[in-house]
Protein backbone atom coordinates (compact mmCIF):
# COMPACT_ATOMS: atom_id res chain seq x y z
CA UNK A 1 0.00 0.00 0.00
CA UNK A 2 1.37 3.39 -0.99
CA UNK A 3 2.62 5.45 1.94
CA UNK A 4 0.94 8.76 2.73
CA UNK A 5 2.88 11.89 1.84
CA UNK A 6 3.11 15.20 3.67
CA UNK A 7 1.46 16.94 0.69
CA UNK A 8 -1.74 14.92 1.30
CA UNK A 9 -2.24 16.37 4.78
CA UNK A 10 -4.51 19.41 4.88
CA UNK A 11 -3.74 22.46 6.97
CA UNK A 12 -6.03 23.14 9.92
CA UNK A 13 -8.27 25.59 8.06
CA UNK A 14 -8.74 23.38 5.00
CA UNK A 15 -9.34 20.30 7.13
CA UNK A 16 -12.09 22.02 9.15
CA UNK A 17 -13.94 22.68 5.87
CA UNK A 18 -14.11 18.96 5.02
CA UNK A 19 -13.90 17.35 8.46
CA UNK A 20 -17.58 16.54 8.99
CA UNK A 21 -17.94 14.88 5.57
CA UNK A 22 -14.68 12.95 5.92
CA UNK A 23 -15.62 11.84 9.42
CA UNK A 24 -18.91 10.40 8.11
CA UNK A 25 -17.02 8.59 5.32
CA UNK A 26 -14.52 7.08 7.76
CA UNK A 27 -17.23 5.97 10.19
CA UNK A 28 -18.99 4.20 7.31
CA UNK A 29 -15.74 2.70 6.01
CA UNK A 30 -14.73 1.44 9.45
CA UNK A 31 -18.05 -0.34 9.96
CA UNK A 32 -16.96 -2.94 7.42
CA UNK A 33 -13.40 -2.97 8.74
CA UNK A 34 -14.29 -3.42 12.44
CA UNK A 35 -14.42 -6.99 13.73
CA UNK A 36 -15.28 -7.92 17.33
CA UNK A 37 -13.82 -11.15 18.68
CA UNK A 38 -14.94 -12.43 22.05
CA UNK A 39 -15.99 -10.20 24.91
CA UNK A 40 -13.35 -7.49 24.78
CA UNK A 41 -11.36 -7.52 21.54
CA UNK A 42 -12.05 -5.32 18.53
CA UNK A 43 -9.88 -5.28 15.44
CA UNK A 44 -10.04 -2.26 13.12
CA UNK A 45 -8.22 -2.91 9.86
CA UNK A 46 -6.23 0.09 8.70
CA UNK A 47 -5.77 1.46 5.18
CA UNK A 48 -4.75 4.79 3.62
CA UNK A 49 -8.10 6.45 4.38
CA UNK A 50 -8.19 5.42 8.06
CA UNK A 51 -4.56 6.42 8.61
CA UNK A 52 -5.00 9.74 6.78
CA UNK A 53 -7.94 10.50 9.05
CA UNK A 54 -5.93 9.63 12.18
CA UNK A 55 -3.13 11.97 11.10
CA UNK A 56 -5.59 14.78 10.37
CA UNK A 57 -7.28 14.31 13.72
CA UNK A 58 -3.92 14.31 15.54
CA UNK A 59 -2.84 17.49 13.74
CA UNK A 60 -6.20 19.07 14.62
CA UNK A 61 -6.21 17.96 18.29
CA UNK A 62 -2.65 19.10 18.90
CA UNK A 63 -2.98 22.18 16.69
CA UNK A 64 0.17 21.23 14.79
CA UNK A 65 1.12 23.77 12.14
CA UNK A 66 4.87 23.20 11.87
CA UNK A 67 5.52 21.22 8.68
CA UNK A 68 8.38 19.20 10.21
CA UNK A 69 6.14 18.07 13.08
CA UNK A 70 3.40 17.10 10.63
CA UNK A 71 6.00 15.15 8.63
CA UNK A 72 6.91 13.29 11.84
CA UNK A 73 3.26 12.35 12.36
CA UNK A 74 3.01 11.12 8.76
CA UNK A 75 6.09 8.97 9.28
CA UNK A 76 4.78 7.50 12.55
CA UNK A 77 1.31 6.74 11.19
CA UNK A 78 2.61 5.32 7.90
CA UNK A 79 3.91 2.43 10.01
CA UNK A 80 0.24 1.41 10.49
CA UNK A 81 -0.28 0.80 6.77
CA UNK A 82 -0.22 -2.80 5.60
CA UNK A 83 2.81 -3.85 3.57
CA UNK A 84 2.33 -5.85 0.34
CA UNK A 85 0.44 -9.09 1.05
CA UNK A 86 -0.54 -8.01 4.55
CA UNK A 87 -3.55 -6.93 6.50
CA UNK A 88 -2.86 -4.59 9.40
CA UNK A 89 -5.17 -3.80 12.29
CA UNK A 90 -5.39 -1.82 15.46
CA UNK A 91 -6.49 -4.19 18.22
CA UNK A 92 -8.40 -2.52 21.01
CA UNK A 93 -9.21 -4.16 24.30
CA UNK A 94 -12.55 -2.53 25.04
CA UNK A 95 -13.76 -2.70 28.62
CA UNK A 96 -16.96 -0.82 29.48
CA UNK A 97 -16.78 -0.98 33.29
CA UNK A 98 -13.99 1.08 34.84
CA UNK A 99 -13.65 -1.38 37.74
CA UNK A 100 -13.00 -4.20 35.24
CA UNK A 101 -10.16 -2.52 33.30
CA UNK A 102 -7.22 -3.73 35.39
CA UNK A 103 -8.61 -7.24 36.05
CA UNK A 104 -9.36 -7.82 32.35
CA UNK A 105 -6.00 -6.46 31.20
CA UNK A 106 -4.29 -8.65 33.81
CA UNK A 107 -6.15 -11.73 32.48
CA UNK A 108 -5.14 -10.92 28.89
CA UNK A 109 -1.47 -10.35 29.67
CA UNK A 110 0.72 -11.90 27.00
CA UNK A 111 -1.90 -11.77 24.25
CA UNK A 112 0.58 -9.86 22.08
CA UNK A 113 3.68 -11.93 22.84
CA UNK A 114 2.74 -15.44 21.74
CA UNK A 115 0.80 -17.11 18.92
CA UNK A 116 -2.56 -16.39 20.52
CA UNK A 117 -4.02 -14.21 17.75
CA UNK A 118 -4.48 -15.72 14.30
CA UNK A 119 -6.31 -15.30 11.04
CA UNK A 120 -7.52 -18.32 9.14
CA UNK A 121 -8.15 -18.28 5.41
CA UNK A 122 -9.63 -21.64 4.55
CA UNK A 123 -6.96 -24.14 5.67
CA UNK A 124 -4.26 -21.45 6.06
CA UNK A 125 -3.39 -20.20 9.54
CA UNK A 126 -1.61 -16.85 9.76
CA UNK A 127 -0.23 -15.87 13.17
CA UNK A 128 -0.55 -12.18 14.02
CA UNK A 129 2.69 -10.24 14.37
CA UNK A 130 2.39 -7.59 17.06
CA UNK A 131 4.25 -4.33 17.31
CA UNK A 132 6.45 -4.55 20.39
CA UNK A 133 6.40 -2.24 23.38
CA UNK A 134 2.73 -2.46 24.32
CA UNK A 135 3.10 -4.88 27.21
CA UNK A 136 5.52 -5.80 29.93
CA UNK A 137 4.84 -9.26 31.33
CA UNK A 138 7.50 -8.95 34.03
CA UNK A 139 5.75 -5.90 35.46
CA UNK A 140 2.27 -7.21 34.71
CA UNK A 141 1.32 -4.34 32.37
CA UNK A 142 -0.69 -4.57 29.17
CA UNK A 143 -1.77 -1.70 26.95
CA UNK A 144 -5.39 -1.56 25.83
CA UNK A 145 -4.31 -0.72 22.25
CA UNK A 146 -2.08 -2.86 20.05
CA UNK A 147 -1.06 -3.03 16.43
CA UNK A 148 -1.04 -6.39 14.64
CA UNK A 149 -0.13 -7.54 11.13
CA UNK A 150 -1.21 -10.65 9.28
CA UNK A 151 1.23 -11.54 6.46
CA UNK A 152 -0.80 -13.73 4.12
CA UNK A 153 1.15 -16.18 1.97
CA UNK A 154 0.27 -16.18 -1.76
CA UNK A 155 -1.99 -19.24 -1.40
CA UNK A 156 -4.05 -17.56 1.34
CA UNK A 157 -4.31 -14.33 -0.66
CA UNK A 158 -5.54 -16.32 -3.67
CA UNK A 159 -8.27 -17.94 -1.54
CA UNK A 160 -9.22 -14.85 0.46
CA UNK A 161 -12.33 -14.04 -1.60
CA UNK A 162 -13.67 -17.57 -1.85
CA UNK A 163 -12.76 -19.11 1.52
CA UNK A 164 -14.06 -18.62 5.02
CA UNK A 165 -11.85 -16.04 6.75
CA UNK A 166 -11.85 -15.80 10.54
CA UNK A 167 -10.06 -14.05 13.36
CA UNK A 168 -9.18 -16.48 16.13
CA UNK A 169 -8.01 -15.79 19.68
CA UNK A 170 -6.62 -18.71 21.68
CA UNK A 171 -5.36 -17.03 24.83
CA UNK A 172 -5.68 -19.18 27.99
CA UNK A 173 -8.14 -16.64 29.43
CA UNK A 174 -9.97 -15.64 26.23
CA UNK A 175 -10.91 -18.01 23.44
CA UNK A 176 -13.08 -16.78 20.59
CA UNK A 177 -13.53 -16.94 16.85
CA UNK A 178 -15.30 -14.55 14.48
CA UNK A 179 -15.90 -15.24 10.79
CA UNK A 180 -15.44 -12.14 8.65
CA UNK A 181 -18.54 -11.04 6.76
CA UNK A 182 -18.54 -10.84 2.97
CA UNK A 183 -18.68 -7.04 3.32
CA UNK A 184 -15.55 -7.06 5.50
CA UNK A 185 -13.72 -9.37 3.12
CA UNK A 186 -14.62 -7.09 0.17
CA UNK A 187 -13.30 -4.08 2.07
CA UNK A 188 -10.04 -5.84 2.96
CA UNK A 189 -9.37 -7.32 -0.48
CA UNK A 190 -8.04 -3.99 -1.71
CA UNK A 191 -5.44 -3.97 1.07
CA UNK A 192 -3.96 -7.20 -0.26
CA UNK A 193 -3.55 -5.91 -3.83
Amino acid sequence: MKQLELSEILNLVEYEKVRAARQREIVELKQARRVSVGRYLTFVFENRATVWFQIQEMVRAERIVDESRIAEEVEVYNALLPRPGELAATLMIEIAEATEIKPVLDRLLGIDTRDYVKMTVGPHVIVGEFETGHSDEERGKLSAVHFVRFALPPQARARFSTSEVALVVEHPNERARTVLSDETKRSLRGDLA
